[in-house]
């Protein structure tokens, strides 16, 4: 490969959208960029502002109404305090790297490296949810029988907290998705649209939820799995694939791609973020 034919601005829009490909947790309709914006270096922050209830009273004939209420504010902040990075070279020596699709294999890799990471923190975002089904003190052992009944909990949680009923999510670890697969009340893979978007770890329906599979399920030695279930608005996330550099190493006949991967999340609706710690049976 020629650094003369390295083209950084092609290289960074390519791996981003590998990264995206492969993300469960970071995906759209499971997590929301809303603020995502500018991020140029690690250790920005975007500034979320949020407006308290509005007071509604009753209404009489002929009587003034209350002064007018100031209305409270909150506002939190989105920290891009996670950066990753990669490095790789391919020898001179290796004639296969005449071939752009060793460079185009080698950078898909990174991505997915970059992507695992990623999907890795978005799972540890279990920590601020609202509302909980079991514990790490006693947490719940699903069945065949009661997999999904425990999804239903989890979508009646979200009904008290006023969530919205449209694009609820729950990502599962395998030995969860197993169980529903025995119980007829779960909408199984196998249609085509399911096949369609298997490869983002959907996996069909249950209880109001879109089911997403994934060996990311934060848990405690195969333990204490925490099984997120929710709402799109729960959980914000802010990335950018801030360097792709191509150079030769000082030392070594070989041309090096290394690129840096900033990123943060924010979960800033935690009512609609709902947590199952469960143990497999």
């Amino acid at each position: 490969m020629s650094l003369n034919n390295f083209i950084p601005q092609i290289w960074s829009a390519r791996l981003l959208e590998n990264l995206r490909k492969n993300l469960v947790f970071g995906q759209a309709g499971v997590v929301n960029r809303d603020y995502e914006g500018e991020i140029r270096a690690y250790g920005d922050t975007v500034k979320i502002n949020s407006i308290g209830p509005v007071t509604v009273a009753d209404y009489t004939k002929n009587t003034d109404i209350n002064p007018p209420e100031t209305l409270s504010d909150a506002q939190r902040t989105l920290v891009i305090d996670q950066a990753k990075y990669f490095n790789f070279l391919i020898d001179d020596i290796d004639a296969a790297q005449q071939n752009p699709k060793v460079m185009d294999a080698a950078m898909a890799e990174a991505a997915y490296a970059l992507a695992d990471k990623a999907d890795q923190y978005l799972a540890s975002m279990y920590v601020y949810a609202g509302s909980t089904i079991g514990n790490d003190t006693t947490p719940i052992i699903p069945t065949a029988s009661t997999a999904y009944e425990y999804l239903v909990d989890a979508a009646i949680k979200l009904d008290e907290n006023n969530i919205p009923r449209s694009n609820r999510w729950v990502i599962i670890p395998p030995w969860f998705y197993g169980l529903l697969l025995k119980d007829d009340r779960f909408v199984k893979a196998g249609t085509a649209t399911s096949d369609q978007v298997l490869r983002n770890g959907e996996v069909g329906q249950a209880a109001g939820f879109t089911v997403y599979l994934s060996n990311n399920v934060a848990n405690t030695s195969g333990t204490k799995y925490k099984i997120m279930a929710g709402h799109p608005m729960a959980i914000t996330f802010a990335e950018q694939i801030n360097k792709v550099e191509a150079y030769r190493p000082e030392k070594r006949f070989a041309d090096a791609v290394k690129g840096l991967h900033l990123y943060g999340a924010k979960v800033i609706r935690p009512e609609a973020l709902v947590v199952i710690t469960a143990n497999k049976s």
